[in-house]
């Protein structure tokens, strides 16, 4: 055999050329690597800790989904008989599983239980959906309701139609999505709120004889060029909470943000727990309401501090908004 003809069987048997095991290896390997490297990225801001920078809040958001392209680049890697790539996508799936699992306390609250009520958080997207919100407390009788992106005609509406049953609230007034407002059934005591670009009311409620502060909460979206003031709106939130963390609280509203945010965990760990995920729906989607149930991220939340137990968290579709109306029974206890 000649030297061409040896350079030639040589090239066949390490799988050279296009027909060979490495133009499979090709085929397959490059486009795993693609889609675990992007993977990674957000996968790696996830367990240090941090939002970073666009897109990676956005995608954030969205994590539990990055198991679909992660899953396409194993399959990739096991076309390619690519062994080290099978590893790191193994890797990112355990990663991923653990991620996806829910945040969080859990543990019953002490004492007795002192008083029940049920709360409504709804955003109304420039107060369109205000009449199918109108219609959702009538049937299900909250006793607290947080409006988000509740303007003018909305806030009308709501007196019109509510007051009779709702006479005590607290609003911040504006056009599109600027307006918000808590109504109660209990007597309010005003407080500051939360300075934002859209409108967070607070307020004290008098619960059968009992104080609860009340927060409602709808921090700026983390858009391009706004992840700073999410982030900052989001601290500003858990300034309140550690204000006075021995106080009952609960704090409602379109929160922008999900449980694989860093700015919403350390929010949680401030101490407060999302009813939510003590009533076992910790991954509904509220978010955006076209794909919902299916796909979406749970942004909108109601949290409560460690006197509240949580029951029976529902998901309402209403016309005309993005988001879906979270109502949920809580139980207040009175600690030992």
């Amino acid at each position: 055999m000649n030297t061409a003809t040896a350079g030639t069987a040589e090239r066949a048997d390490t799988g050279e050329g296009t027909g060979g095991r490495g133009g499979g290896r090709r085929f397959g390997g490059r486009p795993a690597a693609l889609l675990f490297a992007g993977v990674s990225v957000i996968v790696g801001c996830r367990a240090v800790g941090t939002d970073a920078v666009t897109p990676v809040p956005q995608l954030l958001a969205f994590l539990p989904w990055l198991l679909v392209p992660t899953a396409l680049g194993l399959l990739f890697t096991l076309l390619a008989r690519w062994w080290t790539g099978a590893v790191w996508g193994v890797v990112l799936l355990g990663l991923l599983a653990w991620f996806i699992e829910p945040y969080g306390r859990t543990g019953a609250p002490a004492g007795p239980p002192v008083a029940e009520f049920r709360v409504m958080t709804s955003n109304v997207e420039f107060g369109r959906a205000t009449p199918g919100l109108v219609d959702a407390v009538r049937r299900l009788e909250p006793d607290l309701v947080f409006v988000q992106e509740c303007e003018y005609t909305c806030d009308a509406l709501l007196r019109r139609e509510l007051t009779a049953d709702y006479p005590h609230r607290r609003a911040v007034g504006g056009g599109g999505p600027e307006g918000s407002v808590i109504l109660s059934r209990f007597p309010l005591r005003g407080t500051e709120g939360v300075p934002g670009t859209l409108g967070m009311p607070g307020a004290v409620a008098d619960v059968d004889g009992h104080p609860v502060r009340l927060q409602l909460a709808h921090p700026m979206p983390p858009v391009p060029g706004q992840v700073g003031v999410w982030e900052r709106e989001l601290r500003r939130l858990r300034d309140v909470v550690t204000a006075d963390p021995t106080a009952p609280m609960v704090l409602a509203g379109d929160f922008n943000a999900s449980q694989d945010h860093a700015a919403f965990r350390r929010l949680l760990d401030s101490g407060l727990s999302d009813a939510a995920r003590l009533g076992g729906a910790h991954r509904t989607p509220t978010w955006p309401a076209v794909t919902t149930p299916v796909l979406g991220a749970q942004i909108d939340h109601v949290l409560v501090s460690r006197q509240f137990a949580a029951d029976r968290p529902r998901f309402l579709d209403l016309a005309d908004t993005d988001h879906r109306t979270l109502v949920v029974d809580l139980a207040l206890h009175r600690g030992d």
